[in-house]
Protein backbone atom coordinates (compact mmCIF):
# COMPACT_ATOMS: atom_id res chain seq x y z
CA UNK A 1 0.00 0.00 0.00
CA UNK A 2 2.90 2.38 0.77
CA UNK A 3 4.53 1.71 -2.61
CA UNK A 4 1.22 2.18 -4.38
CA UNK A 5 0.65 5.48 -2.59
CA UNK A 6 4.11 6.85 -3.43
CA UNK A 7 3.74 5.74 -7.05
CA UNK A 8 0.40 7.53 -7.27
CA UNK A 9 1.96 10.65 -5.75
CA UNK A 10 4.82 10.57 -8.29
CA UNK A 11 2.36 10.19 -11.13
CA UNK A 12 0.31 13.17 -9.91
CA UNK A 13 3.50 15.25 -9.51
CA UNK A 14 4.63 14.40 -13.04
CA UNK A 15 1.18 15.28 -14.39
CA UNK A 16 1.27 18.62 -12.59
CA UNK A 17 4.71 19.37 -14.00
CA UNK A 18 3.52 18.57 -17.51
CA UNK A 19 0.54 20.89 -17.09
CA UNK A 20 2.88 23.69 -16.01
CA UNK A 21 5.16 23.00 -18.97
CA UNK A 22 8.01 21.78 -16.71
CA UNK A 23 9.65 18.42 -17.37
CA UNK A 24 11.75 16.88 -14.61
CA UNK A 25 14.87 15.53 -16.30
CA UNK A 26 17.70 13.51 -14.90
CA UNK A 27 20.94 15.54 -14.74
CA UNK A 28 23.05 14.89 -17.81
CA UNK A 29 25.75 12.26 -17.66
CA UNK A 30 24.44 10.48 -14.56
CA UNK A 31 23.47 6.91 -14.02
CA UNK A 32 20.91 7.13 -11.27
CA UNK A 33 22.25 9.98 -9.16
CA UNK A 34 26.03 9.64 -9.57
CA UNK A 35 28.10 10.36 -12.71
CA UNK A 36 29.79 7.40 -14.33
CA UNK A 37 33.56 6.96 -14.35
CA UNK A 38 33.74 7.90 -18.04
CA UNK A 39 31.80 11.12 -17.46
CA UNK A 40 34.08 12.06 -14.55
CA UNK A 41 37.10 11.48 -16.77
CA UNK A 42 35.62 13.63 -19.54
CA UNK A 43 34.85 16.36 -17.00
CA UNK A 44 38.50 16.37 -15.88
CA UNK A 45 39.69 16.57 -19.49
CA UNK A 46 37.28 19.46 -20.20
CA UNK A 47 38.55 21.31 -17.12
CA UNK A 48 42.15 20.71 -18.19
CA UNK A 49 41.49 21.95 -21.72
CA UNK A 50 39.77 25.09 -20.47
CA UNK A 51 42.62 25.67 -18.03
CA UNK A 52 45.03 25.55 -20.97
CA UNK A 53 42.75 27.83 -22.99
CA UNK A 54 42.52 30.49 -20.26
CA UNK A 55 46.27 30.33 -19.66
CA UNK A 56 47.03 30.71 -23.38
CA UNK A 57 44.59 33.60 -23.77
CA UNK A 58 46.54 35.67 -21.23
CA UNK A 59 50.09 34.47 -21.93
CA UNK A 60 50.40 33.56 -25.63
CA UNK A 61 50.14 36.67 -27.80
CA UNK A 62 50.38 37.16 -31.53
CA UNK A 63 53.78 38.82 -30.97
CA UNK A 64 54.98 35.70 -29.16
CA UNK A 65 53.74 33.46 -31.98
CA UNK A 66 55.51 35.67 -34.52
CA UNK A 67 58.68 35.52 -32.42
CA UNK A 68 58.40 31.72 -32.51
CA UNK A 69 58.30 31.87 -36.33
CA UNK A 70 54.64 30.85 -36.42
CA UNK A 71 52.75 32.58 -39.25
CA UNK A 72 49.80 33.68 -37.16
CA UNK A 73 49.63 37.24 -38.49
CA UNK A 74 52.34 37.16 -41.11
CA UNK A 75 51.95 35.91 -44.67
CA UNK A 76 52.63 32.28 -45.50
CA UNK A 77 52.41 29.17 -43.39
CA UNK A 78 49.74 26.48 -43.06
CA UNK A 79 46.11 26.87 -42.03
CA UNK A 80 46.95 25.37 -38.61
CA UNK A 81 49.23 28.33 -37.89
CA UNK A 82 46.45 30.86 -38.49
CA UNK A 83 44.46 29.91 -35.37
CA UNK A 84 45.38 30.76 -31.80
CA UNK A 85 46.23 27.81 -29.49
CA UNK A 86 43.37 28.85 -27.17
CA UNK A 87 40.94 28.32 -30.05
CA UNK A 88 42.02 24.69 -30.41
CA UNK A 89 41.71 23.99 -26.67
CA UNK A 90 38.30 25.71 -26.44
CA UNK A 91 36.83 23.89 -29.42
CA UNK A 92 38.11 20.54 -28.11
CA UNK A 93 36.41 21.25 -24.77
CA UNK A 94 33.24 22.26 -26.62
CA UNK A 95 33.28 18.98 -28.59
CA UNK A 96 33.82 16.89 -25.46
CA UNK A 97 30.99 18.74 -23.74
CA UNK A 98 28.67 17.75 -26.59
CA UNK A 99 29.58 14.05 -26.56
CA UNK A 100 29.87 13.87 -22.77
CA UNK A 101 26.52 12.14 -22.35
CA UNK A 102 26.52 10.23 -25.63
CA UNK A 103 23.89 12.54 -27.10
CA UNK A 104 25.51 15.38 -29.12
CA UNK A 105 22.19 16.71 -30.43
CA UNK A 106 20.68 16.71 -26.97
CA UNK A 107 23.83 18.32 -25.57
CA UNK A 108 23.61 21.07 -28.17
CA UNK A 109 19.93 21.59 -27.33
CA UNK A 110 20.68 21.83 -23.61
CA UNK A 111 23.54 24.24 -24.29
CA UNK A 112 21.37 26.67 -26.24
CA UNK A 113 18.14 26.14 -24.31
CA UNK A 114 19.05 28.81 -21.79
CA UNK A 115 21.05 30.98 -24.21
CA UNK A 116 18.92 31.21 -27.35
CA UNK A 117 19.90 34.81 -27.95
CA UNK A 118 23.47 33.62 -28.65
CA UNK A 119 22.04 31.99 -31.79
CA UNK A 120 21.38 35.51 -33.12
CA UNK A 121 25.07 36.28 -32.80
CA UNK A 122 26.07 33.00 -34.47
CA UNK A 123 23.73 33.67 -37.39
CA UNK A 124 25.28 37.11 -37.87
CA UNK A 125 28.73 35.56 -37.71
CA UNK A 126 27.71 32.90 -40.25
CA UNK A 127 26.55 35.56 -42.71
CA UNK A 128 29.92 37.28 -42.31
CA UNK A 129 31.69 33.98 -42.98
CA UNK A 130 29.67 33.47 -46.16
CA UNK A 131 30.68 36.94 -47.37
CA UNK A 132 34.36 36.22 -46.69
CA UNK A 133 34.18 32.95 -48.62
CA UNK A 134 32.23 34.40 -51.55
CA UNK A 135 34.60 37.36 -51.91
CA UNK A 136 37.59 35.03 -51.42
CA UNK A 137 39.02 36.94 -48.50
CA UNK A 138 40.96 35.46 -45.54
CA UNK A 139 38.38 34.18 -43.07
CA UNK A 140 40.60 33.06 -40.17
CA UNK A 141 40.47 36.63 -38.85
CA UNK A 142 36.83 36.18 -37.83
CA UNK A 143 37.40 32.84 -36.07
CA UNK A 144 39.70 33.95 -33.26
CA UNK A 145 38.23 37.45 -33.04
CA UNK A 146 34.49 36.75 -33.25
CA UNK A 147 33.82 32.98 -32.94
CA UNK A 148 36.09 32.12 -30.01
CA UNK A 149 34.26 34.45 -27.52
CA UNK A 150 30.76 32.85 -27.79
CA UNK A 151 32.20 29.33 -27.69
CA UNK A 152 34.11 30.25 -24.54
CA UNK A 153 30.86 31.50 -23.01
CA UNK A 154 28.93 28.35 -23.93
CA UNK A 155 31.58 26.09 -22.39
CA UNK A 156 32.16 28.13 -19.22
CA UNK A 157 28.43 28.46 -18.55
CA UNK A 158 28.12 24.65 -18.58
CA UNK A 159 30.96 24.09 -16.11
CA UNK A 160 30.24 23.27 -12.50
CA UNK A 161 31.55 25.62 -9.78
CA UNK A 162 34.24 23.12 -8.84
CA UNK A 163 35.42 23.10 -12.47
CA UNK A 164 35.51 26.90 -12.66
CA UNK A 165 37.64 27.30 -9.54
CA UNK A 166 41.00 26.36 -11.17
CA UNK A 167 40.16 28.63 -14.10
CA UNK A 168 39.60 31.56 -11.72
CA UNK A 169 42.94 30.90 -10.04
CA UNK A 170 44.66 30.67 -13.43
CA UNK A 171 43.12 34.01 -14.37
CA UNK A 172 44.48 35.68 -11.22
CA UNK A 173 47.94 34.17 -11.68
CA UNK A 174 48.32 35.00 -15.38
CA UNK A 175 47.15 38.62 -15.00
CA UNK A 176 49.40 39.25 -11.99
CA UNK A 177 52.29 37.59 -13.84
CA UNK A 178 51.81 40.02 -16.72
CA UNK A 179 51.75 42.95 -14.29
CA UNK A 180 55.01 41.83 -12.66
CA UNK A 181 56.66 41.36 -16.06
CA UNK A 182 55.37 44.78 -17.10
CA UNK A 183 57.15 46.40 -14.16
CA UNK A 184 60.30 44.43 -15.03
CA UNK A 185 60.26 45.60 -18.66
CA UNK A 186 59.64 49.20 -17.66
CA UNK A 187 62.42 49.52 -15.06
CA UNK A 188 64.98 47.29 -16.81
CA UNK A 189 64.41 48.60 -20.33
CA UNK A 190 64.52 45.03 -21.63
CA UNK A 191 61.54 43.73 -23.58
CA UNK A 192 60.90 40.00 -23.20
CA UNK A 193 59.18 39.65 -26.57
CA UNK A 194 59.85 42.07 -29.46
CA UNK A 195 56.87 44.32 -30.12
CA UNK A 196 55.60 43.56 -33.63
CA UNK A 197 52.74 44.82 -35.76
CA UNK A 198 52.27 42.12 -38.37
CA UNK A 199 55.82 41.37 -39.54
CA UNK A 200 57.14 44.84 -38.59
CA UNK A 201 59.26 45.12 -35.43
CA UNK A 202 58.54 48.33 -33.49
CA UNK A 203 61.65 49.89 -31.96
CA UNK A 204 62.00 52.68 -29.42
CA UNK A 205 58.75 51.92 -27.56
CA UNK A 206 59.02 52.45 -23.79
CA UNK A 207 55.60 51.01 -22.91
CA UNK A 208 55.63 47.49 -21.50
CA UNK A 209 53.63 44.70 -23.10
CA UNK A 210 54.65 41.64 -20.99
CA UNK A 211 53.18 38.41 -22.39
CA UNK A 212 50.09 40.13 -23.82
CA UNK A 213 51.89 41.30 -26.96
CA UNK A 214 50.89 44.96 -27.07
CA UNK A 215 50.80 47.78 -24.48
CA UNK A 216 47.17 48.68 -25.26
CA UNK A 217 46.08 45.06 -24.94
CA UNK A 218 47.89 44.73 -21.63
CA UNK A 219 46.46 47.97 -20.24
CA UNK A 220 42.94 46.94 -21.29
CA UNK A 221 43.21 43.58 -19.52
CA UNK A 222 44.64 45.14 -16.36
CA UNK A 223 41.94 47.83 -16.40
CA UNK A 224 39.24 45.13 -16.58
CA UNK A 225 40.92 43.29 -13.70
CA UNK A 226 40.93 46.46 -11.58
CA UNK A 227 37.24 47.13 -12.22
CA UNK A 228 36.38 43.53 -11.36
CA UNK A 229 38.26 43.78 -8.06
CA UNK A 230 36.69 47.13 -7.15
CA UNK A 231 33.08 46.31 -7.98
CA UNK A 232 33.05 42.62 -7.01
CA UNK A 233 34.77 42.25 -3.62
CA UNK A 234 33.87 38.54 -3.52
CA UNK A 235 36.68 37.90 -6.02
CA UNK A 236 39.18 38.59 -3.22
CA UNK A 237 37.35 38.71 0.14
CA UNK A 238 40.24 39.94 2.38
CA UNK A 239 39.95 43.73 2.14
CA UNK A 240 43.66 44.37 2.77
CA UNK A 241 44.76 41.96 0.03
CA UNK A 242 42.17 43.32 -2.39
CA UNK A 243 43.31 46.90 -1.77
CA UNK A 244 46.92 45.86 -2.33
CA UNK A 245 46.02 44.17 -5.63
CA UNK A 246 44.04 47.20 -6.83
CA UNK A 247 46.91 49.57 -5.98
CA UNK A 248 49.53 47.29 -7.55
CA UNK A 249 47.45 46.90 -10.71
CA UNK A 250 46.45 50.56 -10.96
CA UNK A 251 50.07 51.70 -10.79
CA UNK A 252 50.96 49.24 -13.56
CA UNK A 253 48.78 51.19 -16.00
CA UNK A 254 51.57 53.78 -15.91
CA UNK A 255 54.11 51.25 -17.20
CA UNK A 256 51.76 49.87 -19.85
CA UNK A 257 50.94 53.39 -21.01
CA UNK A 258 47.27 52.93 -21.89
CA UNK A 259 45.72 56.40 -21.65
CA UNK A 260 42.20 55.26 -22.56
CA UNK A 261 42.24 52.44 -20.01
CA UNK A 262 43.67 54.69 -17.28
CA UNK A 263 41.17 57.50 -17.82
CA UNK A 264 38.24 55.08 -18.04
CA UNK A 265 39.18 53.26 -14.82
CA UNK A 266 39.75 56.49 -12.88
CA UNK A 267 36.49 57.96 -14.19
CA UNK A 268 34.40 54.91 -13.30
CA UNK A 269 35.95 54.54 -9.84
CA UNK A 270 35.64 58.31 -9.27
CA UNK A 271 31.95 58.27 -10.18
CA UNK A 272 31.35 55.32 -7.86
CA UNK A 273 33.20 57.08 -5.03
CA UNK A 274 31.24 60.30 -5.60
CA UNK A 275 27.99 58.34 -5.50
CA UNK A 276 29.06 56.76 -2.22
CA UNK A 277 29.87 60.17 -0.71
CA UNK A 278 26.51 61.50 -1.90
CA UNK A 279 24.73 58.66 -0.14
CA UNK A 280 26.60 59.43 3.08
CA UNK A 281 25.71 63.12 2.80
CA UNK A 282 22.05 62.15 2.42
CA UNK A 283 22.17 60.30 5.72
CA UNK A 284 23.61 56.91 4.86
CA UNK A 285 25.40 55.13 7.69
CA UNK A 286 29.07 54.17 7.43
CA UNK A 287 30.99 52.19 10.07
CA UNK A 288 33.47 54.39 11.93
CA UNK A 289 36.44 51.99 11.31
CA UNK A 290 35.76 52.24 7.57
CA UNK A 291 35.85 56.06 7.72
CA UNK A 292 39.13 56.01 9.66
CA UNK A 293 40.66 53.50 7.24
CA UNK A 294 39.52 55.52 4.22
CA UNK A 295 41.07 58.74 5.58
CA UNK A 296 44.35 56.97 6.36
CA UNK A 297 44.47 55.43 2.92
CA UNK A 298 43.72 58.79 1.33
CA UNK A 299 46.72 60.40 3.04
CA UNK A 300 48.96 57.42 2.24
CA UNK A 301 47.87 57.51 -1.42
CA UNK A 302 48.54 61.26 -1.65
CA UNK A 303 52.02 60.80 -0.18
CA UNK A 304 52.77 57.91 -2.55
CA UNK A 305 51.63 59.90 -5.59
CA UNK A 306 53.83 62.88 -4.67
CA UNK A 307 56.77 60.55 -4.08
CA UNK A 308 56.24 58.87 -7.47
CA UNK A 309 56.05 62.28 -9.16
CA UNK A 310 59.27 63.32 -7.46
CA UNK A 311 61.22 60.29 -8.75
CA UNK A 312 59.78 60.67 -12.26
CA UNK A 313 57.62 57.51 -12.31
CA UNK A 314 54.79 59.33 -14.12
CA UNK A 315 56.95 61.33 -16.52
CA UNK A 316 56.67 59.06 -19.55
CA UNK A 317 52.95 58.59 -19.05
CA UNK A 318 52.37 62.34 -18.72
CA UNK A 319 54.24 62.86 -21.99
CA UNK A 320 51.71 60.51 -23.61
CA UNK A 321 49.02 63.08 -22.86
CA UNK A 322 51.03 66.07 -24.06
CA UNK A 323 52.62 64.39 -27.12
CA UNK A 324 50.75 61.37 -28.45
CA UNK A 325 53.00 60.79 -31.49
CA UNK A 326 50.25 61.45 -34.00
CA UNK A 327 47.58 59.27 -32.41
CA UNK A 328 45.01 62.08 -32.43
CA UNK A 329 45.79 62.86 -36.08
CA UNK A 330 45.33 59.17 -36.91
CA UNK A 331 41.79 59.25 -35.48
CA UNK A 332 40.84 62.27 -37.61
CA UNK A 333 42.47 60.65 -40.67
CA UNK A 334 40.43 57.51 -40.03
CA UNK A 335 37.12 59.28 -40.68
CA UNK A 336 38.57 61.23 -43.61
CA UNK A 337 39.54 57.89 -45.14
CA UNK A 338 35.87 56.97 -45.62
CA UNK A 339 35.35 59.88 -48.03
CA UNK A 340 37.54 58.19 -50.63
CA UNK A 341 35.03 55.37 -51.18
CA UNK A 342 31.62 55.53 -52.82
CA UNK A 343 28.52 53.86 -51.40
CA UNK A 344 28.74 50.88 -53.74
CA UNK A 345 32.14 50.01 -52.28
CA UNK A 346 31.13 50.59 -48.68
CA UNK A 347 28.03 48.37 -48.78
CA UNK A 348 29.97 45.09 -49.00
CA UNK A 349 33.43 46.42 -48.28
CA UNK A 350 35.95 47.97 -50.67
CA UNK A 351 38.90 46.22 -52.27
CA UNK A 352 41.41 45.33 -49.51
CA UNK A 353 44.35 46.31 -51.75
CA UNK A 354 42.93 49.81 -52.24
CA UNK A 355 42.20 50.15 -48.52
CA UNK A 356 45.78 49.17 -47.66
CA UNK A 357 47.17 51.67 -50.18
CA UNK A 358 45.07 54.52 -48.77
CA UNK A 359 46.04 53.56 -45.20
CA UNK A 360 49.71 53.88 -46.11
CA UNK A 361 49.00 57.25 -47.75
CA UNK A 362 47.31 58.52 -44.58
CA UNK A 363 49.95 57.03 -42.31
CA UNK A 364 47.55 54.39 -40.93
CA UNK A 365 49.54 51.31 -41.90
CA UNK A 366 49.41 50.03 -38.30
CA UNK A 367 45.62 50.02 -38.20
CA UNK A 368 42.47 52.13 -38.15
CA UNK A 369 41.84 53.30 -34.59
CA UNK A 370 38.08 52.78 -34.54
CA UNK A 371 36.32 49.44 -34.45
CA UNK A 372 33.26 50.39 -36.51
CA UNK A 373 35.15 52.33 -39.20
CA UNK A 374 37.61 49.49 -39.58
CA UNK A 375 34.77 46.95 -39.85
CA UNK A 376 33.10 49.03 -42.57
CA UNK A 377 36.31 49.05 -44.58
CA UNK A 378 36.81 45.31 -44.06
CA UNK A 379 33.32 43.84 -44.18
CA UNK A 380 31.06 46.63 -45.48
CA UNK A 381 28.17 48.52 -43.91
CA UNK A 382 25.67 45.65 -44.07
CA UNK A 383 27.83 43.17 -42.20
CA UNK A 384 29.06 45.82 -39.78
CA UNK A 385 25.43 46.41 -38.80
CA UNK A 386 24.82 42.66 -38.53
CA UNK A 387 27.96 42.23 -36.45
CA UNK A 388 26.89 45.07 -34.13
CA UNK A 389 23.47 43.44 -33.71
CA UNK A 390 25.13 40.11 -32.99
CA UNK A 391 27.51 41.60 -30.44
CA UNK A 392 24.57 43.34 -28.75
CA UNK A 393 22.76 40.00 -28.50
CA UNK A 394 25.87 38.26 -27.14
CA UNK A 395 26.51 40.87 -24.47
CA UNK A 396 22.83 40.91 -23.55
CA UNK A 397 23.12 37.23 -22.66
CA UNK A 398 26.46 37.75 -20.92
CA UNK A 399 25.08 40.60 -18.78
CA UNK A 400 22.00 38.53 -17.97
CA UNK A 401 24.26 35.86 -16.47
CA UNK A 402 26.70 38.30 -14.81
CA UNK A 403 26.59 40.54 -11.78
CA UNK A 404 26.04 44.27 -12.01
CA UNK A 405 29.80 44.87 -11.98
CA UNK A 406 29.93 43.62 -15.59
CA UNK A 407 28.48 46.95 -16.74
CA UNK A 408 31.72 48.69 -15.76
CA UNK A 409 33.77 46.32 -17.92
CA UNK A 410 31.27 46.72 -20.77
CA UNK A 411 31.82 50.49 -20.62
CA UNK A 412 35.57 49.84 -20.80
CA UNK A 413 35.09 47.56 -23.82
CA UNK A 414 33.04 50.17 -25.70
CA UNK A 415 35.58 52.90 -24.92
CA UNK A 416 38.48 50.77 -26.14
CA UNK A 417 36.55 49.76 -29.28
CA UNK A 418 35.85 53.39 -30.17
CA UNK A 419 39.41 54.62 -29.59
CA UNK A 420 41.76 51.91 -30.88
CA UNK A 421 42.19 49.12 -33.42
CA UNK A 422 40.89 46.69 -30.75
CA UNK A 423 38.65 43.92 -32.12
CA UNK A 424 38.74 45.07 -35.74
CA UNK A 425 42.04 43.24 -36.29
CA UNK A 426 42.90 39.60 -35.82
CA UNK A 427 43.37 39.11 -32.07
CA UNK A 428 41.81 37.54 -28.98
CA UNK A 429 41.17 40.75 -27.03
CA UNK A 430 37.39 40.31 -27.05
CA UNK A 431 37.85 36.78 -25.72
CA UNK A 432 40.02 38.16 -22.89
CA UNK A 433 37.30 40.54 -21.72
CA UNK A 434 34.63 37.86 -21.96
CA UNK A 435 36.70 35.44 -19.88
CA UNK A 436 37.10 38.18 -17.27
CA UNK A 437 33.34 38.69 -17.05
CA UNK A 438 32.23 35.04 -17.16
CA UNK A 439 34.77 33.79 -14.60
CA UNK A 440 35.08 36.76 -12.24
CA UNK A 441 31.57 38.21 -12.36
CA UNK A 442 28.96 35.43 -12.45
CA UNK A 443 25.53 36.28 -11.15
CA UNK A 444 24.79 34.95 -7.70
CA UNK A 445 22.28 32.13 -7.84
CA UNK A 446 19.45 32.86 -5.46
CA UNK A 447 16.82 30.12 -5.21
CA UNK A 448 13.32 31.42 -5.81
CA UNK A 449 9.98 30.03 -4.83
CA UNK A 450 9.33 29.17 -8.48
CA UNK A 451 12.29 26.76 -8.53
CA UNK A 452 11.29 24.93 -5.36
CA UNK A 453 8.90 21.98 -5.51
CA UNK A 454 6.72 21.55 -2.47
CA UNK A 455 4.93 18.23 -2.26
CA UNK A 456 2.14 18.02 0.24
CA UNK A 457 2.47 14.80 2.24
CA UNK A 458 -0.23 12.30 1.51
CA UNK A 459 -1.82 10.16 4.20
CA UNK A 460 -0.53 6.63 4.05
CA UNK A 461 -3.12 3.92 4.57
CA UNK A 462 -2.20 1.48 7.27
Amino acid sequence: MIQAGSAAGSAELATANLRRGTVMRRPPGTAGSRPTAMVRLIDRVITGLMLLAVTCIFTVSSAMLTNWKIHYLTAGGNFNEKLHPATYFTFLAFFLLLIRDGDPIGGLERMFSGARIVLVYLLCWLSLLVEMLVLERPFTVIIDTFLLPPVLCLVIWRLAPVQRKPLVWALHVTILLNIVLGYYEYFSGHRLIPLTLGDVVVLGEWRSSALLGHPLTASGVVAGYILALVFRPAICPPAVLRLALVTFSLASLMVFGGRTALVTVLSVIGCAAALGVFRVVRGGRVPLPSVIAALCLLFVAAAAIFAALDVGFFDKMLLRFSSDKGSTFARFATFDLLTHFDWNELVLGPNPVRVAALQNTYGLKFGIEDFWVSCILQFGIIHTILLSVGLTALFTEILRRASGAAWAILLLILTIAASSVSFSSKNIQLAQFIVLITLFLPRERVPTSATRIHVKPRPVPV
